[in-house]
């Protein structure tokens, strides 16, 4: 009851007009910041940071903080109506968005995208009330073990991920953990993999870069070349009517995927340096794998886009429980925004539920908030969104083509990144002409560099003894399962081989 009393203090306090109007800004320029190739939660936070100087430091982190909430809905826009991830949260849901948008469904798509969105954003901020000194104390128990324990189940999806050709999607697999330990190694700081000793690739891929120059650039050309340059433009209808069929498809259909998305995602954004996109990725194949009709996804599944968008926003309400609690960002826009908290005085830990308890609940009460007026704001922009589809092709590749071009460099400001990203666009055209998957590819990327090192830190506690992952109380049953999950394929396949020669001739 007194943790019901503080929400509902809380949500009185960001109903101020101030506040509500800071919410409602927010809002509406994260959208559009996540739906922008190349910009996403993180640049427009930092970009907005000094313009919160002008409101008390209440106001202040409550704008910061719709920002974040609007580019988790944005992100999808681009990735559905484009084929071109509005940032690395938004990958998954290219997967299945943009083959439904191309189908003419680009309005379910979209209302799927807000509704689970919506779903994973209330799930997540119930669970951050009722248990976040628990939650925060779970997270603080994941040392390296556990972490890599975690991506290890996590590549254990990737094999359905690939369909029924295990090989190839395990060589995309290898694919992106190559890309991924590109530049300087973590632990020992020497430089790997850097080709003809170019300095651009000490820094590493950068993973936007790779995201827009598959799924920007590389699905263009694909486009070009399954259609020999004879595109027509889809043009999908949009009435109140066919609005109201989407939300009920979209509930009927889509609930699984939201479910996975909200719980699994909001868990991987509590811990340390994981965040929203490998939440995001981790639910897509989650979803895959429980799904009736695993062979939908990649063509158009509703819980294909369900569960990431779900989980992305999960992830991101979970990524402050840290922050708040501990003082530990859980991802690159929560390390912004203490920094901002630091800036204005606020020493975020255990301390500040008790010391500062009006802005902190005032800040959880936004977050209600926030999603509610995100939701309705993302609806109500969906007919502008499908307007987008409508134009010709011969305009669209264009403008496809130029935002990708100004999403890539837009992120480090390096002409290298644009040559990257066109070799990334190029490369993952052939991969499609040759039936590559290139979703194991992206994944690996974007997981590679968490579970790299925190092998090397788990081998290292224990002297390189392997057991380390089997002996944990947590560590321990993750591994089994991802062990069991990475086998599966290989002991099915055997069981039907086996029963083929027991058939008489």
């Amino acid at each position: 009851m007194e943790v019901l009393s503080l929400l509902g203090n809380g949500m009185l306090l960001s109903l101020q007009p101030l506040n509500i109007l800071m919410i409602l800004l927010g809002v509406t320029m994260g959208l559009f910041i996540g739906a922008m190739p190349g910009l996403g939660s993180v640049n427009g936070v930092a970009i907005l940071l000094p313009v919160t100087f002008l409101v008390p430091p209440g106001s202040a982190i409550i704008f910061l903080a719709a920002i974040y909430y609007g580019a988790m809905y944005g992100g999808a826009v681009s990735s559905i109506t484009l084929g071109i991830p509005g940032a690395s949260t938004a990958v998954a849901t290219t997967f299945d968005g943009r083959p439904l948008a191309l189908q003419g469904r680009a309005s379910l798509a979209l209302v799927t995208a807000a509704l689970a969105s919506f779903v994973g954003g209330t799930v997540a901020n119930i669970l951050f009330t009722l248990f976040a000194p628990l939650l925060a104390s779970v997270a603080l128990s994941f040392g390296p073990p556990e972490i890599f324990a975690l991506m290890l189940l996590a590549f254990a999806t990737f094999v359905g991920l690939g369909g029924d050709d295990i090989p190839k999607t395990i060589l995309s697999i290898c694919l992106g953990l190559v890309l991924g330990a590109v530049g300087f190694d973590q632990i020992s700081g020497a430089p790997r993999l850097v080709l003809f000793e170019y300095n651009g690739f000490l820094q590493g891929i950068g993973f936007l870069v790779l995201a827009i120059g598959v799924y920007g650039i590389g699905e263009m050309l694909w486009t070009i070349d399954q259609t020999r340059g004879e595109v027509t433009a889809t043009t999908p209808k949009m009435t109140l009517k066919g609005m109201a069929s989407d939300t009920k498809e979209a509930t009927k259909r889509g609930w699984k995927g939201s479910m996975i998305g909200s719980f699994l995602g909001f868990f991987v954004g509590i811990l340390p340096a994981a965040g929203a996109t490998p939440g995001s990725l981790m639910s897509y194949g989650v979803a895959k794998m429980v799904s009736r009709n695993p062979k939908e996804f990649g063509k158009g599944s509703i819980d294909g886009v369900a569960a990431p968008e779900a989980a992305n926003n999960s992830a991101s309400t979970g990524s402050m429980l840290p922050m708040l609690t501990l003082g530990i960002p859980g991802s690159p826009t929560t390390a912004i925004l203490l920094g901002g908290m630091v800036i204005w005085g606020l020493v975020p830990g255990p301390r500040l539920f008790v010391d500062e308890e009006e802005f902190v609940w005032g800040l959880i009460g936004s977050f209600y908030i926030s999603n509610v007026a995100a939701v309705l704001i993302n609806l109500a922009f969906i007919p502008v969104f499908i307007w987008m589809l409508r134009m010709p092709f011969t305009i669209l590749a264009p403008v496809i083509f130029v935002l990708s071009i100004v999403g890539g460099y837009a992120a480090m400001r390096d002409i290298f990144d644009l040559w990257l990203m066109i070799g990334f666009g190029f490369g993952a055209f052939f991969l499609r002409k040759f039936d590559y998957p290139l979703a194991p590819a992206v994944l690996a990327i974007v997981l590679g560099p968490i579970a790299e090192p925190t092998l090397r830190q788990s081998l290292l506690l224990s002297s390189g003894d392997p057991s380390i992952f089997f002996t944990r109380p947590i560590a321990g049953p993750i591994t089994i399962a991802a062990l069991i999950l990475i086998f599966l394929p290989a002991f099915n396949l055997i069981r039907r081989k086996l029963g083929n020669k027991k058939k008489p001739a």
